[in-house]
């Protein structure tokens, strides 16, 4: 899979959950965090959705879990807002010191106040961007309000909040009204994105409007049409993971993929032993690809296998031969499926009568047709699959001549 567990140590102690997901080549070329949203956890759906669509822009992304929930370490009254603070500058210290450093933050909900009081102390955060986020930290207090006084009294209580019980004390109450998040957001000095969803019915989007009115330029603004709070639709999720990668491209240095020399030949192979297992970089003069070896023989499954690109360059010459034909033939073929699969058969299972019974290469091709055309026709067109210049060459004595280069 494309990413890694990590286990995060907070200046309190605690362990924090976290993953970091990665993009298809497992090389980043920059690293962002998310921050979920209240009592929430790293494994919400919207939270991967988001993460995983960031990955496709070049990101490294981060995702864990607050003091107190999900399977991080902590109380939940431990998780108060400065600690929330503290926790994603611990996470972005660990992310800098073990890879690189960190410069885009994401929030959702009241993880975007603590994304944007983060990135007001850490340097390194180039952009922010904000989903569904409060324009103020005490905006919160309402889902406890019922248990505000009665922490005043007793010092610490059990609450209800969306159906799950937590406790809270009076250090989690009052510091949610000690962070002034509009001075912050007024003083912050960074791009910000910031998405909402026009009917939140639990972050109004009255909160977007004073965000983007305190915050300076760039600043850009989103709306989720159609979105609740959670993003419960992955269509929304995906979306908002697509834009904040669009968006944030303008605020980092272009990073130019690494192009392998092919020396003059068609194409180059190339395997970092000391950083790969099998994970190899393709390079044609114009394209590039990965392959790799399934997980069930050690392989970190990142790509084709070999055999699967050898499959591939008979399906692909099949269906491209087959469009020509028919097109010089003005036949009505609309669409063409090739479907290949390669294994090791014995001889004999193939009824093939020769001199001395072995285990030979087999590939088998099965074609589908979508059009107007009579049997004569699909018949004609099976033949002609046979001769695609691939299939010739499989079918040849081929020459295969090895040198060594400095």
């Amino acid at each position: 899979m494309n990413r890694e567990r990590l286990t995060i140590r907070n200046t309190k102690g605690h362990n924090l959950q976290a993953y970091l997901e990665l993009p298809a080549d497992q090389k980043p070329h920059y690293f962002a965090i998310f921050a979920h949203c209240f009592t929430c956890n790293s494994n919400l759906s919207a939270v991967k959705n988001i993460s995983r669509a960031l990955t496709s822009h070049g990101f490294g992304v981060v995702r864990f879990d607050f003091t107190g929930l999900g399977r991080s370490e902590g109380e939940f009254a431990e998780s108060y807002f400065s600690a929330n603070v503290d926790d994603l500058i611990a996470v972005n210290d660990f992310i800098t010191k073990n890879y690189k450093a960190p410069g885009l933050l994401v929030g959702h909900s009241l993880g975007g106040a603590a994304v944007i009081v983060a990135a007001s102390k850490l340097e390194n955060i180039k952009a922010v961007a904000t989903v569904g986020a409060p324009s103020t930290v005490s905006h919160v207090t309402h889902l406890f309000s019922h248990g505000i006084e009665e922490v005043k009294q007793k010092g610490e209580v059990e609450i209800n909040i969306g159906g799950r019980p937590f406790k809270i004390n009076n250090q989690f109450v009052e510091d949610f009204s000690n962070i002034d998040l509009p001075e912050i957001t007024q003083n912050l000095r960074k791009p910000l994105l910031i998405m909402h969803a026009p009917f939140d019915r639990i972050v109004g989007i009255n909160n977007a409007h004073e965000l983007y009115h305190n915050a300076h330029h760039p600043k850009s603004f989103v709306s989720l049409d159609n979105a609740d709070h959670l993003l419960s639709n992955s269509k929304d999720s995906k979306y908002v993971g697509n834009v904040i990668g669009t968006w944030a491209d303008r605020y980092f240095e272009p990073q130019d993929n690494t192009v392998l020399d092919t020396n003059g030949e068609q194409l180059v192979a190339h395997l970092n032993l000391v950083d790969d297992n099998f994970t190899t970089s393709i390079q044609t003069k114009k394209h590039s690809f990965i392959a790799d070896e399934p997980e069930s023989i050690g392989g970190d499954d990142f790509g084709p296998s070999p055999y699967d690109f050898l499959s591939a360059g008979l399906a692909a010459c099949t269906v491209m031969t087959l469009k020509m034909y028919a097109e010089r033939k003005k036949w009505d073929l609309q669409e063409v499926y090739a479907y290949i699969t390669y294994s090791k058969k014995h001889s004999d299972d193939l009824m093939l009568d020769i001199d001395e019974p072995k285990r030979i290469d087999h590939l088998q091709k099965r074609l589908k047709f979508i059009g107007d055309l009579d049997e004569t026709q699909k018949a004609k067109l099976k033949e002609i699959a046979s001769k695609c210049p691939v299939h010739r060459t499989l079918l040849s004595e081929t020459v295969i001549e090895t040198e060594m280069i400095d």
